[in-house]
């Protein structure tokens, strides 16, 4: 990860001195078979392997242990980008006799974490019900040490806390349309809301959307998740970041050209693109106080 985090308080570090690899024989065998279950799971959605599900079953109960509040959905998975992702819903969207305050969390996780110990399963839930940043260390450094058991990986993974729920903006729902609509689900990449940021204040510019090529990760701004602004204007930022997988960049004179006259014409397909260009010179100011 590339933010520093705050030192592991003293409870975290009683259970033991930190994550270790999976080498035993029992382990290295458990991991193949869930591989193969989600490859078969993968081929046949409508069937979900039976050691699948109990590994998910499994693993969703011991997170649930530390968790005071809420429910959780547990889904793993083979996937080489995003090892944690968070979906965070109001119960009462789905339960409208759920108490006030109720939330229940989709989580998806990489099949390395099948048989983590309770430190692991704490840090877990402590992630998902409370973004704690000092659990999230200890999820990198497990990430980073278990790194071999993700798929394709040549180097080390890299930490990917992916948060894709906002309180007004849901990223995975906006990407995954799009991805259907305008790319043929061919663009393989993460996506997450970016860090939060202190006091709001007034700003001279903002980056709104971001790509990093190598870990093939969207960042989009926080200041996009706020109740005045439109879904479509969130789509057409991430859109925008989209189309970086689909363009690589050019020198053209010596200089990196990062929007190709291609990749403008390619964005103008966005079908509410001049509602999103007027939307922003409307609202600039607002969306630079943040």
């Amino acid at each position: 990860m590339s933010e520093a985090l705050p030192a592991t308080p003293a409870p975290y570090l009683e259970p033991c001195a930190g994550p270790s690899l999976r080498s035993d024989t029992a382990a290295t065998l458990r991991t193949a078979g869930l591989v193969d279950a989600l490859r078969r799971a993968k081929r046949s959605p409508a069937t979900v392997p039976e050691e699948l599900v109990s590994a998910q079953d499994g693993l969703e109960r011991r997170i649930r242990a530390h968790l005071s509040r809420g429910r959780i959905q547990v889904t793993l998975t083979d996937n080489r980008y995003t090892m944690i992702s968070v979906r965070r819903i109001a119960a009462k969207k789905v339960r409208p006799r759920a108490r006030a305050g109720e939330r229940r969390y989709e989580v998806r996780l990489h099949h390395m974490f099948a048989d983590a110990d309770p430190v692991i399963t704490r840090a877990l839930a402590h992630y998902i019900a409370d973004n704690d940043a000092d659990a999230s260390r200890i999820l990198g450094d497990f990430i980073d040490a278990n790194s071999d058991h993700v798929r394709g990986r040549g180097r080390r993974a890299p930490a990917q806390l992916i948060f894709t729920a906002g309180e007004h903006h849901d990223l995975r729902a906006i990407f995954d349309e799009l991805n259907e609509r305008y790319f043929a689900n061919r663009i393989e990449a993460a996506i997450t809301w970016g860090a939060r940021s202190g006091r709001p204040r007034r700003r001279n510019s903002i980056k709104m959307g971001s790509y990093a090529v190598e870990d093939r990760l969207i960042r989009i701004h926080r200041s996009l998740d706020r109740a005045f602004v439109p879904r479509f204007f969130v789509a057409w930022i991430v859109f925008h970041e989209m189309l970086h997988q689909v363009h690589d960049i050019r020198v053209k004179n010596g200089r990196r050209e990062f929007h190709s006259k291609a990749f403008v014409a390619d964005e103008a397909r966005f079908d509410r693109y001049a509602d999103a260009r007027a939307w922003e010179r409307t609202h600039l100011d607002a969306l630079l106080t943040y």
